[in-house]
């Protein structure tokens, strides 16, 4: 059974005291001073769920594939400060070159979803898999895993998805062989496969902490896996949101991820990517109403950007995503002032060869999609 050391970091470096102490004010005077004096030298990029004090100073923002794409392109950076999670800033790290340093500000922003299928579960689960159906099965991998996950998928001849592309990606995984094991987001993988017309009923789950199937049917049946993983942030929408929000706005559009559940989506007027949120919404007409089903720093963002449509969460209750959120102003500051001093912290270092089976995955996406 192969299991790798997934990446090469020097121990979690904690975010000094002082810096907790700068009014917002020292902080971003400090920011602006190193990129001015780093010019080109420095990339930051910035998720379209991070806070705004963050935003501002992002040289690019997108999504999490977007953003890895555009340090790959960027081939003046020495150092990339990645404004995301660990997943995002390690593909960076895998598609930029060897020269070029990857930093995540604050090690602690993590990905609740990526961490639901780790290294040892995945290779437990594929053995039970195996035996079960036989080589019948290619892996697909949601970007948002770690490179581990995508090494093994890479080496297995699967490849890497978005949720931009997971309809492609999953059509072409069903002429390579007869089932599909997507992980770790079951929504998404649900969502996809049901769109292209699979039942539910030929959908089973993978419990990788029972480590077993959840699934009734004839297993001969079978077409897609799913692993039992999901957004911790797009699970709290919820039908009940969807009903609610109709009945106070009778009106409203309601547009979401397809990270959200199956009956969320359904219910929905529309679902896409992040990228298919922000451009349905920008192209919209003057004076619609947008209920947003995603992360709450998106939504608030785009309420403010286009004033000429109501724009609120379908779940009233909502909250920002936590672990991407523990980039802040601070932590930012903190990390390009050590850059600049030559010390880096934090710094993400995929290993070779499990950057190699990410590399194959990735690959396969790009040239795929």
């Amino acid at each position: 059974m192969r299991i790798l050391e997934i990446v090469q970091n020097k121990p979690t470096n904690m975010l000094p005291e002082k810096y907790k102490q700068m009014s917002i004010e020292e902080l971003e005077t400090r920011v602006r001073k190193i990129k001015d004096k780093m010019g080109k030298k420095l990339f930051i990029l910035g998720h379209h769920y991070q806070k705004d004090e963050v935003i501002q100073f992002a040289d690019a923002t997108g999504d999490s594939l977007q953003l890895a794409q555009m340090a790959a392109r960027n081939k003046e950076a020495e150092f990339i400060a990645f404004c995301g999670v660990h997943f995002m800033a390690e593909t960076a790290d895998i598609l930029t070159t060897d020269e070029q340093k990857v930093v995540l500000p604050d090690m602690r922003a993590g990905c609740s979803l990526a961490d639901m299928a780790d290294i040892h579960q995945t290779l437990l689960g594929w053995e039970v898999m195996q035996k079960q159906f036989g080589d019948t099965i290619i892996p697909l991998t949601y970007i948002n895993s770690t490179a581990a996950i995508k090494d093994f998928v890479g080496r297995q001849g699967g490849a890497t998805v978005t949720s931009s592309n997971a309809r492609k990606m999953l059509e072409w995984a069903l002429t390579q062989k007869d089932r599909v094991l997507f992980l770790p987001d079951q929504h998404l993988g649900r969502n996809t496969a049901f769109d292209l017309g699979i039942p539910l009923e030929q959908m089973a789950v993978w419990n990788p902490i029972m480590e077993r199937f959840e699934y009734e049917g004839n297993f001969d049946n079978v077409k897609i896996i799913l692993w039992k993983g999901h957004c911790s942030v797009h699970a709290l929408f919820t039908v009940e949101n969807v009903k609610n929000i109709r009945k106070k706005h009778p009106d409203v559009n309601i547009i979401v991820h397809p990270e959200c559940a199956r009956e969320v989506v359904e219910l929905a007027d529309y679902a896409g990517s992040t990228t298919y949120i922000i451009e349905t919404i920008k192209n919209a007409e003057p004076g619609t109403k947008w209920a947003v089903g995603t992360e709450m720093n998106l939504v608030n963002r785009l309420a403010a950007k286009y004033t000429d449509k109501k724009i609120f969460s379908l779940n009233p209750l909502m909250c920002a995503c936590l672990t991407m959120n523990r980039i802040d102003l601070p932590h930012l500051t903190w990390a390009i002032e050590m850059i600049d001093r030559g010390e880096l912290v934090n710094q993400i270092t995929v290993g070779k060869e499990i950057a190699e089976g990410s590399t194959l995955a990735l690959d396969r996406m790009l040239q795929l999609s």
